[in-house]
């Protein structure tokens, strides 16, 4: 039987949240998963807070505390490995603290508008996954739409079996948006399971290096870096992205309209995701 190959026109943008549509540096989770842990005695670094970044909020957090130099420090301070309870605990502290705080960090990267004008422009539909939950989601919604940005569908992880890097929100948002193949989307994030979920899923995927928790730090830290320490930091961060096989990789949202014309030439030549 002949393959069906797709050779059409894109349909749709899948886009993440933090990072990569609004709060630059992805910094309102960072700060409040290293509060959890100080409050158990369990003091964590912004690197370590932001390793798992892009799973669902408790899987994150399970994570950190896996993460090796985690598991000694919590070892050290409490006498025993961090346990199920402890993660409830923990998750259990985190949602009212990220609620109390998300508005505060709710602001449009720079960019972000026009990209999206550029996206309907084209006909695109836009939706998209994050680890928040939807109470959280509650919040920045509404904030996004204050500041002029509204997706036609968003998925949390709670929504679907399994959040991130599974694929279950980006099929989840392609049946709400009515969008097909999984080739005709584009999955944009600026984490490694924003790209893996997207492949998981059948979509291109496009790396956001720059605005997002490859890099950490928001647009005025970034200006006060010396060149070399920036140029540094960038290469690492395109360089983890490709390596975890993003299609294409760029420093921000505002960037990828142009890499759509791109992704268009390959789907008519017959190439695949």
């Amino acid at each position: 039987m002949a393959r069906r190959i797709y050779r059409g026109p894109l349909k749709a943008i899948l886009l993440d949240w933090a990072g990569t549509t609004m709060d630059y540096g992805c910094y309102a989770p960072a700060v409040v998963f290293v509060e959890v842990f100080k409050r158990q005695g369990v003091p964590i670094t912004m690197d370590e807070a932001r390793g798992p970044m892009g799973a669902h909020k408790r899987v994150h957090i399970a994570a950190i505390a896996k993460t090796p130099s985690v598991a000694a420090r919590w070892r050290a301070a409490r006498g025993r490995d961090c346990s199920e309870a402890d993660i409830d605990v923990m998750f259990a502290d985190f949602v009212p603290l990220q609620l109390a705080c998300l508005a505060d960090y709710a602001d449009l990267i720079p960019g972000c508008l026009e990209a999206v004008a550029a996206f309907r422009a084209r006909g695109l539909k836009i939706g998209s996954t994050t680890g928040y939950t939807i109470s959280m989601m509650e919040i920045l919604q509404r904030e996004a739409k204050r500041r002029g940005y509204e997706p036609d569908a968003t998925v949390c992880a709670e929504e679907v079996p399994f959040g991130r890097p599974e694929p279950w929100m980006c099929l989840e948002n392609a049946k709400r948006l009515r969008v097909f193949p999984m080739e005709a989307i584009v999955k944009i994030g600026d984490t490694l399971p924003d790209i893996l979920e997207g492949l998981d899923a059948g979509m291109w995927t496009v790396g956001l290096a720059k605005t997002g928790n490859e890099m950490g730090l928001n647009a005025s830290e970034i200006a006060r870096l010396p060149p070399s320490d920036l140029q540094r930091r960038l290469e690492r961060a395109y360089a983890r992205l490709y390596d975890t096989g993003a299609h294409y990789v760029v420093d921000s949202i505002a960037d990828v309209p142009p890499l759509l014309d791109v992704i268009e030439a390959r789907l008519a030549s017959g190439d695949r995701p």
